[in-house]
Parts: structure tokens; sequence; C-alpha cells
């Protein structure tokens, strides 16, 4: 390559990219990661070909108004040249491509140039390539490419880690070499969200006693998606959103973006959160109302200052309106979100009145959202009003009456398998978006015409309304149910919610609640009598214990990784809250039970081959899946258990199957564990 080579790891703006061949003889080469801001407009002109003894410049880098990259022949070089660059560059013989280039992400680029022709790299792979006729009517002169329209052109972007040669070298794998770096918000992430219609964000805050806590998790990656683990500080701003403006301190000189860190409140300018494996985890709380503030919208925004104020190394979170509460009606009025589909499975029509108090689907912008974890699916729901009769000392019947039905003894194992059937559900795992329940990926059994009117001890409202909740409404009942209700009650529930919901894996969670209740109760009460915040270190090694214990595991103990993502999943840091310590054991519970059923606990336990992974993301899953040059050969796979997925959540404690499917591309697929729970 020799000594004379161009480079610079270094990020810099693209009006101050400059490559200078001096007295070169027609051979040369370069490349560089390139970044293009979202304002950039097409057709744009990346570099320009400057040469010392004319006074105009050509284009030499193009990004047509399709999108797509054009190189053009070099100026007394090629024949091909024009004389001069006053007519339309599009009218040149040059090398162009199939490839519409992406805005706000980093592209690799890279051009061999010699006498006879002009190659073009893309990602380290030759994507166009054109022969030309060499001139000779000129001596070669020095030539200087640049991006000449600096600051008054439609063109913002950056360029990082650029390489320049005065030969034709090959330069196919330096795309592998430092990749940049982006910051992005892991959406998957993201809990104690309400994602409205217009997909702005409904979070509680305001005073201290009506806030509510929201986390999400920050990612660094690098070009590839790969997590970088660099150990630096994350900053956490709240902005508006129009503007980019800091919004201002409250009335009572309040910080308008607190961070919760073992139940005391800080400004978020005061603790900064560090990565770990690439992952920076957020507790947080918005002080300032949107009310307060001409009802405009906020962002979240997060940096890291030290590694240098690019708009790349900043991301923000989706506009934010911030309310003093719950936009949860009383009572008698709630609005409940659910598929046509469903509804029918309840034997219920659009004008059937069986009692006085309605409950009316709308849809509009601010209907009612029961429960604030879910993001909302709009798609196929119709307005539907039911009603019901509310409990009252007068009614003769309390809950719904509905069409009970009656499935003979023989008949319940028919709801939830008891043997293997080697299938798997044939759906795509989507990690960033939680469905409201699991229509999408259950298995379904529709229910017979001919069935009797029953009663049973939980009355068929607390079914019909268990069907309907969200998932934080299913949590609370159950936890309210299972501190009172028989085994018998629980199982006759989760076996009549599977019926009419038409999902077998909510009865699932039902079936595991009463003992996930008692045993999380007492595993937190021996580590905290007092119920104070324990330190981390020593809450792991006991959590650790019991996992074990429930989940039968011989010999296979959990991983420092495996820890990390328990507290990451937690949104604790050196102490464990009681709250903290709920969130995670509401994920690992369904998974130690999976883990211990006869047919998953000896693949867990294999550590040659490792069957099983331990506790990974999923991004950690298609990364891990991925090679220097590529993914790795088709059918290669890897096992998990989704880490957005906790009780009472349907799919909690599944398995997930990723793999490198024929066509190299990833594939996630749910694997059916109806039976796990018998």
């Amino acid at each position: 390559m020799g000594s004379d080579a161009m480079r610079s790891k270094e990020y810099c703006a693209l009006k101050d990219f400059e490559l200078n061949f001096n007295q070169y003889d027609g051979n040369f080469s370069f490349c560089f990661w390139i970044y293009l801001m979202n304002s950039t407009t097409f057709p744009a002109i990346i570099l320009h070909q400057i040469h010392s003894d004319i006074s105009e410049s050509g284009p030499f880098l193009v990004i047509n108004d399709n999108k797509r990259i054009n190189v053009l022949p070099v100026l007394y070089l090629h024949q091909e040249a024009p004389v001069t660059w006053t007519g339309p560059w599009t009218e040149v013989p040059h090398v162009t491509v199939d490839f519409e280039f992406p805005l706000e992400k980093w592209v690799h680029v890279g051009c061999e140039v010699c006498p006879d022709y002009i190659r073009l790299q893309i990602n380290g792979d030759i994507v166009g390539e054109k022969s030309l006729s060499e001139s000779n009517s000129r001596n070669l002169k020095e030539l200087h490419l640049a991006n000449r329209c600096g600051d008054i052109s439609g063109v913002q972007g950056y360029v990082h880690n650029y390489e320049g040669f005065h030969t034709v070298s090959s330069i196919k794998d330096h795309h592998l070499k430092d990749p940049p770096l982006k910051l992005s918000i892991d959406e998957s992430s993201v809990s104690e969200v309400e994602v409205e219609s217009d997909g702005v964000w409904g979070i509680v805050g305001g005073k201290a006693s009506c806030r509510r806590n929201f986390s999400l998790d920050v990612v660094l990656s690098d070009a590839f998606g790969q997590p970088v683990d660099k150990g630096d500080e994350v900053f956490a701003s709240l902005v508006y959103a129009d503007t980019g403006a800091p919004v201002e301190k409250t009335s009572d000189d309040e910080a308008p973006l607190l961070c919760s860190c073992d139940g005391i409140e800080f400004s978020s300018s005061e603790r900064p959160s560090k990565f770990l494996l690439g992952r920076a985890s957020f507790k947080l709380r918005i002080s300032q109302l949107s009310s307060k503030c001409d009802n405009r919208l906020f962002l979240i925004r997060f940096c890291v200052p030290k590694l240098g104020n690019y708009p790349f190394l900043q991301t923000n979170t989706r506009p934010i309106r911030c309310i003093s509460r719950s936009r949860n009606t009383k009572l008698s009025t709630l609005v409940w979100k659910k598929s046509t589909y469903a509804l029918q499975r309840l034997n219920l029509s659009q004008s059937s009145a069986i009692g006085d108090v309605s409950l009316e689907h709308v849809n509009s912008g601010h209907v009612e959202k029961t429960n604030p974890l879910m993001k909302r699916f709009r798609v196929g729901f119709d307005k539907i009003s039911v009603s019901v009769k509310a409990d009252t000392p007068t009614s003769k019947q309390s809950g719904v009456e509905c069409n009970s039905h009656v499935w003979p003894a023989n008949q319940v194992d028919k709801g939830f398998p008891t043997s293997l059937d080697g299938r798997s559900l044939n759906v795509e795992e989507s990690d960033d978006a939680p469905s409201e329940s699991s229509e999408s990926i259950g298995e379904r059994s529709p229910p017979s015409n001919s069935m009797e009117c029953r009663r049973y001890p939980i009355s068929d409202m607390t079914i019909f309304k268990y069907c309907l909740a969200g998932l934080a409404e299913r949590s609370q009942m159950l936890k309210e149910i299972a501190t009172s209700a028989s085994d018998k009650e629980i199982s006759e529930l989760a076996h009549h919610v599977s019926h009419y919901s038409g999902c077998s894996h909510l009865g699932n969670q039902i079936l595991i609640a009463k003992r996930l209740i008692e045993d999380g109760t007492n595993l937190w009460l021996a580590m905290s009598p007092s119920n104070h915040p324990v330190p981390w270190e020593s809450a792991a090694y006991e959590i650790e214990e019991q996992f074990m214990k429930i989940a039968s595991c011989g010999s296979r103990s959990l991983s420092h990784q495996d820890f990390e993502i328990l507290r990451r999943i937690a949104g604790c840091q050196e102490y464990l809250t009681q709250e903290n310590f709920e969130k995670l054991w509401c994920w690992l519970y369904p998974v130690a039970c999976v883990i211990s059923r006869d047919w998953i606990n000896p693949i867990w336990d294999s550590i040659s081959p490792k069957w099983i992974e331990g506790f990974i993301t999923k991004e950690e899953a298609e990364a891990s899946l991925q090679g220097p040059t590529g993914f790795q050969e088709p059918g290669t796979f890897i096992l998990r258990f989704p880490t957005s997925r906790s009780w009472p959540h349907p799919d909690a404690g599944s398995l997930i199957v990723t793999y490198v499917g024929n066509d190299y591309k990833l594939r996630h697929r749910l694997i059916s564990t109806d039976h796990l729970y018998g």
C-alpha cells in the first residue's frame, strides 16, 4: 500500500473531507464510511474532482434523484470525461449500481480507478465496474477529491475511517476495520409506556405522588449491529420535540427529567448510566407536564459526550406527551380493546343487552388504555358494544350471562396437550412489540355449539374481564385471585379463559400463578425481612439457588452473562428493591418452570454440546450467528428465552429458535410449549 497512504480513523464532517493525489500516474483507490443525514436532498454530489490547472470542478461521486450512487470518469485520464462540466453529468458514461442509498445509516464506499476501468464497492462487495479508454491528450495533473458544496449544499453527512492510496490496492476487507458507532434505543426494552394512536408515547408524570417510573435501554453498536462495550457514560435529557431546546425546570425548581436509583430520585444530569456489554439501562420519571408547557411534546435525548457531539452518537425517543394521571375513566365506563374474533368466541353479539353497564370499544385518538405497558394494535378492530350486569346486592347473578361450556373430564387434557408433537408455530417472534394477548400465536380449539349454561365459583364476569384485560390488569387480578382461590378454582379459571379467548397460552400463565406468587413472596422475605433494598451481589446467589431448585438443574448454574441479563430485566444497579425483584421474578419463574420439564431439563443441563444458550437478548443471538464474512451456514440455530416476555404474558417462559434460513436471513420462531404446564 505504500507509506504515502492517506488515512484517518476519526469522524469528520463531509464538508471537511478531502483526498489529495499529487503527481499520480492514473491509478488510485480509496474507501471510507459515510453517514448522510435525513436533511440530505437528491441528487447530491458527494465528492468533486478538482484539478490544479482549471478553475471549475466536476462531479466524481454522485447520488442521483433515485438514491443510486454513481462514479464518473476522471478528467485528463479517461477519454469519456468531457472537456468541461457545463453539461449534465447524466450524459457522461459512468458506473452505477441498483442500490438505494440509505439515510442515517453507515455505508462503506470504496473506489478503484485506473486508466482502463473504474470499480465501485459497497460494504465490501464489488457492485459496479465500467471499462473506459485512456486519454493521451493531456499530461496527468494533481487530483483532489473533496466536497466543495459546504454548508450551502443539501448534502449533510459525516465520514469515518477513510483511506486513500496512490495505487490500485485491494480495499475489499477494509470495511471490517474499526467500523463506526451508532447509538440507538432498544424498543423491545421499553416498559410502562403507553403508545397512543398517533405513535406518541403517553407517560404519567408531574408531582411526586403521581408520576410513574418507565424504563428503557440504550444500545451502542457498530455499523454491523454488534454491541460495543466501551464502559462510557450515557446522559439523558428532556427536550422539546419541535425545537430540541431543553425543557425548563418545574415551578418547584425540580429537574424535568429524573432518574430513579434504588428508590431515590436524582436529576438525570447527575446520574448517567454506564454501558455494560454495549447496553445502558435507564429508569426514569418526568416531573414536567405537557399541559404546563403549552401542550408541547417532549423527547428524551441520549448522548455519550466522551465519544463526541455527533448526531449518530445521539438518539431520541418517540415524541412524548406527559400527563398528570392515567386516562382511565370511571369503572362504569371502562373501554376495552379486543378483536372481533375474540368476542365472537365469547358468543356475544354486537347488539346483546345483558345488563345495565356498557363496555364500549371506541376507535379514537383518546381511547381507554387498560394497560399502559402494551403497545396498541389498531388493525382489524371493530366497534362493539357489549352490556354486562355489575355485581350489586340486588343482582340475582353476578357477572356476565353467557353460554358457559361444559367440557367432559376427558377433554380437559385436549385444552392443555400433554405430549410433544414436535411442531413449532410458524410465527415471526417480535421482541419489540408485545401483543395484548396471544391470539396471533396461540393454538385454538373452536368451542362446541351445543353446550349448557353453568355457574362457577369464579364468576363468568371475572373470566370475561380477564380475557379482555391487558397485562397489568391480568397480573393484578391473578394476585388477588391466587390468595383466596383453591387449586381447583385456579385450574377451572385457566381452562375457561383458554377456551373463550381461543388461546391456551393464557391458561398456562394462570396455572402457575399461585406458586409463582407464593415462592416469590417467600424468597423476597428471606432476602429482605424488613423489606429494604438488598445488595445485588448477595441477592443474586439466593435467586440462583431458588432458580436451580425450581428448574431441577443438576449441574448447570447461572453464568455472569445470565446475571447481567437478570439485572437488566430487574432494572436495578447496586441494590435490588422489591419492585426490581418482582420484575425479575415474573420473567425468571416461567423460565424455570419450562426448564424443569422432562424433555427440556436434559437439554438445558447439556454443556457440550450447548443446546440452549443462557439468558441472551434477541440482538445477542443474531450477533452470534454472524461471522466476519456474513451469517453462518443455513440451519445454524440458537435456542433462547425471549427477554421481553414476563408473566402473565401468554408467551412468558416460551422458547424461541433463532436460525439462519436457506436465504441466509435470520428467522425467529416461537416453539409451542402448551404441554409444558400440563
